[in-house]
């Protein structure tokens, strides 16, 4: 057991864990690819992965702020990842989607992922993840 993780509590386990994955996820695809892409845009990428939405829509959903957002989307759009488009009859408002090349990304990043989660059943054990997915899935009544 790493001991640096023994004095800690649910919550603080769960946030390091977290930012150790959220860390190695990052670091696999910039070690594997020539678009560089943090860990706030894939959270973008991911809430519009198959879904035309809205950058508005977007901001509500995650846990950024909506200035680092729009910030994040412009970053987006000049790697050639998401296209950001007018909406018919909504001048306030604009849409936004993956590229084919944005989808291509993601769909990598998320064999990635699988890659990382297959190593951790081989340390763990399946049935722990499959565990530990079923518990984090699960209403905590919160």
């Amino acid at each position: 057991m790493n001991p640096e993780l023994q004095h800690l509590d649910l919550i603080d386990l769960l946030s390091e864990r977290h930012l150790m994955l959220r860390k190695l996820s990052e670091k696999l695809w910039n070690d594997n690819s020539d678009i560089y892409i943090s860990n706030s845009e894939w959270f973008i990428m991911a809430r519009i992965y198959k879904n035309q939405s809205t950058i508005s829509k977007v901001s509500k959903n995650v846990d950024i702020s909506r200035q680092a957002v729009h910030k994040f989307i412009k970053n987006l759009e000049s790697k050639g990842l998401i296209e950001v488009m007018n909406i018919k009859n909504n001048n306030k408002e604009k849409g936004i989607q993956l590229t084919l090349l944005g989808e291509e990304c993601f769909e990598k990043n998320e064999a990635l992922k699988a890659t990382m989660e297959k190593k951790i059943a081989e340390k763990i054990g399946e049935k722990q993840v499959t565990f530990m997915k079923e518990i984090l899935k699960s209403d905590w009544g919160l």
